[in-house]
């Protein structure tokens, strides 16, 4: 897939004006010619032309068979995990979203779904976790927050084994650096608030099946459901995509630097990138991903919250706030906020540290980007007059 044929191929000008931009059908409901007659729309949760339109295009661009948009991230999960049944076990990345982490442990477990978290950059521990009640293996790669990469196609192939299906969450690398279908995966999902939309101004989630079958028990849970994307954000999502190739390369480009930059400061421990060869999953990542994303993770020498919380609080580019993806950079502190609801044991467990601090790098000139860094730093140093 090229990226011409990723932003114009698949977005179709519309047949009936020649509107170059998507028509945004803001409508409940189509007047039917009879009863049951109607020009393949007749209630907008059940379909609606503008997100048939999104949804057609993630499809094509994760070269899968249907593509599914829902009103957010989770409802995306959700409707994944409702292909399961009561006494199903799902094995699940263990670093994974604390939304997500949510999801399966306050909600599922008690319809009676289990889930097993182990270290899926290990492909050998997702084998060994499996049980004949293993119904789905849930991955994010790169994960959230310290940035994992999983072996896709051999887990594809363990997942084939037993009979299991495969999800990956895409939404760091997103379809322009990594195709999961192509690798094996049958679900693919995307937090689409993030680089998809990649403006910051959107709630969305996308699902990708890879054969028509899972589409059909797809779309029957979500029109059942009824978490679907409204026609205005499905607008502002394929509007999102049709620079997608350019931000990706770009966010990229800039967090090679900062990443590099990190590596080399005393105060920093450890730095989560899959672009840097000291990660511990490069060549997994180099080899599955074109571009190795936007998001980098590291954590202070000195393991304390209430520093990094004073770090999170003095950068001026880096704006403290939740999500990623976007085209302003981004700071936060996972253990008090995207990942609060994770149990401190079960985060440290995965390697999301007190001091763990995260970042989304955005479209900023990347030498600001590091001043910016060394300036909220020093001030902090000077502050507690700290050495390492």
């Amino acid at each position: 897939m090229t990226e011409t044929s990723s932003l114009y191929q698949h977005i179709p000008v519309d047949p009936l004006t020649g509107a170059i931009s998507t028509p945004i059908y803001q409508t409940s409901t189509f007047v039917q010619e009879a009863p049951g007659k109607h020009k393949g729309f007749d209630y907008s949760r059940s379909n609606n032309p503008t997100r048939q339109t999104l949804e057609n295009l993630i499809a094509k661009l994760e070269n899968g068979a249907r593509g599914f948009a829902f009103a957010s991230g989770l409802a995306a999960i959700d409707t994944v995990i409702k292909l399961l049944e009561y006494g199903d076990e799902i094995v699940a990345v263990d670093d994974i979203y604390g939304g997500a982490f949510r999801l399966f442990t306050h909600i599922y477990k008690k319809f009676g779904i289990h889930v097993r978290y182990v270290d899926t950059s290990r492909s050998q521990n997702v084998a060994d976790a499996l049980t004949e009640k293993t119904k789905l293996i849930w991955l994010e790669s790169p994960t959230n927050p310290t940035l994992k990469v999983s072996n896709i196609r051999e887990i594809a192939q363990i997942a084939k084994a037993n009979n299991v299906l495969l999800c990956v969450d895409n939404t760091f690398a997103s379809p322009v650096s990594q195709r999961p279908i192509e690798l094996g995966a049958d679900i693919v999902v995307h937090s689409a608030t993030k680089y998809l939309a990649g403006h910051s101004d959107l709630i969305a989630g996308l699902v990708v099946t890879a054969n028509e079958e899972l589409g059909d028990k797809i779309k029957f849970i979500q029109n059942a459901s009824g978490s679907i994307l409204g026609p205005f954000d499905s607008w502002l999502c394929i509007r999102g995509i049709e620079t997608l190739a350019l931000r990706v390369k770009q966010h990229s480009a800039n967090a090679q630097k900062v990443a590099e930059f990190l590596e080399n400061q005393d105060w920093v421990n450890r730095v989560y990138y899959p672009g840097l060869s000291s990660h511990k999953n490069y060549d997994v990542a180099a080899d599955q991903q074109k571009y190795f994303g936007g998001v980098i993770s590291f954590d202070l020498k000195i393991d304390d919250k209430e520093l990094a919380s004073q770090i999170v609080q003095k950068t001026q580019l880096f704006h403290l706030a939740e999500s990623l993806g976007g085209v302003k950079s981004l700071i936060c502190l996972p253990c008090e906020m995207t990942h609060k609801s994770t149990p401190s044991d079960i985060r440290y467990q995965a390697g999301v540290t007190d001091s763990l601090i995260r970042l989304s790098v955005g479209l900023e000139d990347a030498d600001d980007l590091i001043q910016d860094l060394e300036s909220a730093f020093e001030v902090v140093k000077e502050k507690e007059a700290l050495t390492f």
